[in-house]
């Protein structure tokens, strides 16, 4: 197979090929292997790459699952994995190693995919740009180099829209799935809450706000790969409804007629970007053509997102702590000024202060949030906002210099509509349906309600099938 016949197939297909007998799974993975080694160092994309492992390893594969062998890639986010190590972007935790596989992990094996290097993310994953000084730079976004790839899933993000795979695992605690697929261009579903397992080394992250996925640039690609790797898992603290049918069998027939309430401002007076509001014009535009009924909205204004901030801040610094303290004692050895980047030692100076009464009283607000976003919903089926609420971040624009809180305050102005849904649980994808004169992509979120993730997929894949997906000229640089 050529390398442009390999970049221009989603997983499902490039699978097919190989269940079909037209190409191997060895073949491709000297396409992405020969793509990966041509662009992903100027992308800064990749890390603990294992090609010549990984291509051992698939030339005697017997194709299984729906995706049959196909090439993939593990975010460097700390999910256990045998085969490669992890950093978490980090030089403290740089080259940590597992004993043990996480359940997606053996999950996503099941499936087909064969992982083969794991995609860059910035310290901690705690970001929404994949900037980490332990990568030796930036992730670039391919679109332009001179902004984000967006983060934490910024490496896996900048791989998929490079064409070095289809499909890759990323995962998202307060937009780290969405901000990428905004920046880049691609499909970006954040689950249901317990709908994808984390176990068995946790039951939950960053207080129930951490959910694993993948992003693509299909949307049948992403709904056939969570119904190859969701469902309950013994002792999980949280369990997501069960669909009467999985996601792939909702892709075959058209949403009946939604209602669709569209919200074009912001929490707490942050200002939306006109190209942001743009997207959500010509996406809502869309679906009215579609047939759905399009009932303007907008937040509560006496929401407390100030607060909201604060206790996604406080639960994020006090699960510092604990990350921390448990590499440290691995090492055998304490912590050194070198070891964080600034936001992150900041980070962990002010977790190491909060009390277990201000750690719960932060999860109390994650859980009111839950009411409160499902009373948001009354009325309608589906929210539609901006997925970010400016074009992709310039490079440099949002590094991890100053104090924790005042770097998590500048995040709140750029990813306002999405760590809220983190918080709730319900399911949102960010849709690439928009792109500037400039062609950088510009992303709009649909949010359904929890457990309704085969509704927006629906909706999702039915916006797909009118084109607008596409630029109307030019690919990634």
């Amino acid at each position: 197979m050529q390398d442009h016949e390999y970049e221009k197939l989603d997983g499902l297909a490039l699978a097919g090929l190989v269940k079909e007998g037209q190409v191997t799974a060895a073949e491709l993975m000297e396409c992405a292997i020969r793509l990966a080694q041509q662009r992903a160092p100027a992308l800064n994309a990749l890390t603990y790459t294992r090609y010549e492992e990984s291509l051992a390893l698939v030339k005697n594969w017997t194709p299984k699952g729906p995706f049959g062998g196909i090439p993939f890639l593990l975010k460097d986010s700390g999910i256990a994995s045998t085969r490669f190590p992890s950093s978490i972007g980090s030089r403290l935790f740089d080259d940590s190693t597992y004993a043990h596989n996480a359940t997606l992990v053996d999950r996503f094996e099941a499936a087909g995919f064969v992982p083969f290097a794991r995609t860059s993310v910035p310290e901690l994953c705690m970001a929404p740009t994949t900037e980490a000084v332990r990568n030796g730079g930036p992730t670039r976004n391919p679109w332009d180099a001179s902004r984000s790839a967006g983060g934490s899933s910024g490496g896996a993000a900048a791989a998929v829209a490079a064409g070095i795979v289809p499909i890759a695992h990323g995962s998202d605690g307060g937009g780290s799935i969405r901000i990428p697929a905004a920046c880049c261009g691609l499909f970006g579903l954040k689950a249901s809450r317990g709908m994808v397992p984390m176990g068995p080394l946790r039951g939950e992250g960053w207080g129930g706000l951490a959910v694993d996925g993948v992003l693509s640039r299909t949307v049948r690609d992403t709904a056939a790969a969570l119904d190859a790797v969701s469902g309950m898992e013994p002792g999980a603290p949280y369990a997501a409804p069960t669909l009467p049918r999985g996601l792939m069998a909702s892709l075959g027939e058209a949403p009946r007629k939604l209602r669709i309430g569209v919200w074009r401002t912001a929490f707490a007076g942050v200002a939306v970007a006109p190209e942001c509001a743009r997207a959500v014009d010509v996406t809502a535009e869309l679906c009215r053509s579609l047939g759905h009924e399009i009932m303007e909205a907008a937040p509560p204004a006496d929401f407390d997102y100030d607060g909201f901030v604060e206790a996604h801040t406080e639960v994020l610094a006090a699960n510092i702590v604990l990350s921390v303290d448990g590499r440290l004692k691995a090492l055998g050895r304490s912590l050194r000024d070198t070891d964080l980047e600034p936001s992150i030692m900041d980070g962990y100076e002010k977790g190491r202060s909060v009390s277990a009464a201000r750690y719960a009283a932060a999860i109390h607000r994650f859980h009111s949030i839950s009411r409160f976003m499902d009373g948001c919903l009354n009325g309608f089926d589906i929210l539609m906002t901006p997925a970010l609420v400016q074009l992709p971040a310039l490079l440099g624009d949002l590094v991890m210099r100053d104090d924790f809180r005042s770097f998590r305050q500048r995040m709140a102005k750029y990813s306002t509509f999405l760590a809220i849904i983190n918080a709730s649980g319900q399911p949102a994808a960010s849709l690439p349906t928009y792109w500037t004169a400039g062609m950088l992509p510009v992303g709009t979120q649909i949010i359904g309600r929890f457990g309704r993730d085969d509704l927006v997929v629906q909706l999702a894949a039915q916006i797909e099938a009118t084109g607008q997906w596409q630029p109307s000229q030019g690919k990634p640089q």
